[in-house]
């Protein structure tokens, strides 16, 4: 199975988790005298056997992803974690970017006037080099999932 394969796998197993766990709550409790829609007994068995394979999946995924090379030097864990900061980084230079953006809804001259105590145009290029830092290292990372067989 390739990395890409568990992943999807894995994404499959959390939301059959989900439905478990919903269908166990709906069957929780009835009205006495009655009987539940289904059995939370047997439901339990499904929720603890998908959790027992969704542990399994996740330690493979990880020991996969934390020694497959990727480049420079990086795991793809490393890869991930890399990603993720980079997508945080944009997200703060273009939030604080459109923050600092002066815009004068003035009436009068007695109102408040604003000042920008950034670059706004610096921080744009900066966020626009962090979102393309992002695309190519993501990039990255889709084609080793799709490359690299799972580890056992």
């Amino acid at each position: 199975m390739k990395l890409a394969e568990a992943l999807i796998l894995r994404a499959d197993l959390q939301t059959k988790f989900e439905q478990l766990k919903q269908r166990l709550l709906l069957n929780a409790k009835v009205q006495e005298g009655d009987k539940p829609a289904e059995d939370p007994a047997k439901l339990l068995k499904e929720l603890e056997d998908v959790s027992a394979e969704l542990v399994r999946l996740i330690q493979r995924i990880n020991a996969t992803n934390s020694t497959t090379p990727l480049v420079d030097g990086l795991t793809v864990a490393d890869a991930i974690a890399r990603r993720d900061v980079l997508r945080m980084k944009q997200a703060a230079y273009r939030e604080l970017a459109a923050t600092a953006a002066v815009k004068q809804d003035r009436y009068t001259k007695s109102e408040v006037k604003f000042a920008s105590t950034v670059d706004i145009a610096r921080l744009q290029k900066q966020a626009d080099a962090l979102a393309k830092e992002h695309r190519e290292l993501d990039t990255k990372i889709q084609e080793a999932n799709w490359l690299t067989d799972l580890k056992e």
